[in-house]
C-alpha cells in the first residue's frame, strides 16, 4: 500500500511540500534534523521522483553498511542493536547510556540492561578498548 510506504521512518526536511509528501507516505516528519535520522535536505533528490524512488533514496540513507565498513575496515555482520550503537557512537563521537537508551526508543530511566548487554557483547568480540567509557560517556576506541 503506497500510503504506508515509509511507515515508521523518521525524516527531516525544511521544505513544506516535501513535509506534506512524507506525511502522506506515513513517515514521521521531524521538526529538527538529527544525526540518527534521515535529513532529506542533504540527499539532493532531483524531481520528478516516483514514490518508490523516494523510498529507495531514504532507505539507502538509513543503510549503515558503509559506516560499519569504514569503522571495521571490512564488511561485518552485526546484530541490529549492536550495529545501531556502533553507528551512533561513530556519528556522535560519544553518548551516555541514557542518550543511547533514548536513541533506541527506551526511556532514559527504564530499568533495562539491553544497552549494557550489547556493549558487553561488542567488547567481548572486538576487545575491551573497542568501546570506551569516560565520565559515563561511551565512545568508540580501537579494534
Amino acid at each position: 500500500m503506497i500510503i504506508d510506504m515509509l511507515s515508521g521512518v523518521r525524516v527531516y526536511t525544511s521544505d513544506i511540500i516535501w513535509r506534506q509528501i512524507l506525511t502522506d507516505l506515513n513517515a514521521r516528519v521531524l521538526d529538527a534534523p538529527s544525526m540518527m535520522d534521515v535529513n532529506l535536505d542533504e540527499l539532493n533528490i532531483t524531481t520528478p521522483i516516483s514514490p518508490i524512488g523516494l523510498k529507495s533514496a531514504i532507505l539507502d540513507a538509513l543503510d549503515s553498511t558503509k559506516i560499519l565498513n569504514t569503522i571495521f575496515g571490512h564488511s561485518v555482520s552485526l546484530p541490529h542493536l549492536q550495529a545501531q550503537i556502533v553507528v551512533w557512537l561513530y556519528k556522535t563521537g560519544g553518548m551516555s547510556v541514557n542518550e543511547l537508551k533514548n536513541a533506541l526508543g527506551y526511556a532514559p530511566d527504564a530499568a533495562t540492561h539491553t544497552v549494557d548487554t550489547a556493549i558487553y557483547q561488542l567488547r567481548k568480540v572486538y576487545g575491551r578498548q573497542f568501546i570506551q567509557t569516560n565520565n559515563g560517556v561511551y565512545s568508540l576506541g580501537k579494534i
